[in-house]
């Protein structure tokens, strides 16, 4: 578990200090997930898959710290970006970039695992990382609608060939929060408490907190942390599925979710930050997966040619997106579409109860 908690925690003490003291430690905190990051992927080795047997319980303890982290980490931000007066503006913009990077990438990351945990308080503490940024809904269409129509029309959240990341974010966040919302009521028919009213009850409570901490500036900065870092999750939505789709073997009936329908990273350290959410085909194929034991197969999994970070601010670029990503999307359909129909084949197999 050395390369998760060292890049981890390192952001997370990077920011605690940067909380407290601003100045120096604000800008190592923004360079250590930004520069740093980048040219440890350049220079770092491609790290082996973990053995899941031996680190699942490490693995667990570090996605409760991190979680549990997120919310001084959050709420100390809100404070320092919406009142203080002991921090400069440039402190406080440094923070506000450093803070949103994290949760967007190492916080949500971890959210994401921890949703997909079976204990209940792994899978709570999840949900209250995402209800504190106001996007609680995703623990519910992520599971619920992503994870089963990934790679089809009727996912939200699957870009499709030629979609720029400004015509996919709102098309995503919307669809998302209708879908999820939908397919909760049908899974509970009407009994019991719906998520959704939790979810709105644990925006409502952040909101509240953040202006008991600093008023309507600390209202203005939890906005403007959530949206920074919903913006960052959908961008990952966005890079890790453009283009790729399930082939239909019947009638409305999709081929089972295979390696070649998600975009890898094999990058060491951003892989590490992100609790190994790069490794994003093996995680479709076995959502239930530790994050530790996620594989990569180069040969079966598309690969992105920059990391996931980088890849993201590419498609933030329209124009050089298409130019790096359409031809790459034009290879995998090619190659899938000369595979035998393996998939369809075992799909009509019996299978194990």
């Amino acid at each position: 578990m050395a390369r998760f908690t060292i890049a981890t925690l390192a952001m997370v003490a990077l920011l605690a200090l940067a909380l407290v003291h601003g100045g120096i430690w604000a800008v190592a905190a923004l360079v250590y997930i930004t520069a740093f990051t980048y040219f440890m992927d350049r220079i770092a080795a491609l790290a082996p898959p973990d053995d899941p047997g031996q680190e699942f319980p490490a693995g667990d303890t570090l996605s409760l710290l991190l979680g549990v982290a997120h919310f001084p980490l959050l709420y100390g931000g809100v404070r320092v970006i919406g009142s203080s007066d002991a921090f400069t503006t440039a402190d406080k913009i440094l923070i506000f970039f450093a803070l949103s990077l994290f949760l967007g990438q190492v916080s949500n990351s971890n959210a994401h695992e921890l949703i997909h945990r079976a204990p209940r308080v792994l899978r709570r503490l999840g949900v209250a990382v995402y209800a504190s940024i106001l996007f609680g809904f995703h623990a519910s269409a992520h599971v619920r609608v992503h994870h089963v129509h990934a790679a089809t029309v009727r996912d939200p959240n699957s870009a499709r060939l030629g979609e720029s990341f400004y015509a996919f974010a709102p098309r995503a966040w919307a669809g998302a929060l209708v879908a999820g919302y939908h397919a909760e009521s049908r899974l509970r028919r009407g009994t019991g408490l719906h998520p959704y009213a939790v979810y709105g009850l644990g925006a409502a409570l952040s909101l509240v907190l953040a202006y008991v901490l600093a008023g309507w500036g600390g209202i203005a900065a939890l906005l403007g942390l959530s949206a920074y870092a919903q913006a960052q999750l959908l961008l990952s939505d966005y890079v890790q599925h453009y283009g790729l789709t399930r082939r239909e073997i019947a009638p409305g009936r999709p081929e089972p979710v295979g390696p070649q329908h998600s975009w890898n990273a094999p990058h060491g350290f951003s892989s590490a930050l992100m609790l190994n959410a790069p490794r994003h085909s093996d995680h479709h194929s076995h959502p239930a997966k530790p994050y530790p034991g996620l594989s990569l197969d180069r040969a079966a999994m598309p690969i992105l040619p920059h990391s996931l970070p980088v890849m993201a601010v590419l498609a933030l670029l329209p124009p050089v997106w298409r130019r790096v990503m359409d031809r790459r999307v034009a290879r995998v359909r090619a190659r899938q579409a000369d595979l035998p129909d393996r998939q369809a084949t075992a799909s009509r197999l019996p299978q194990e109860a």
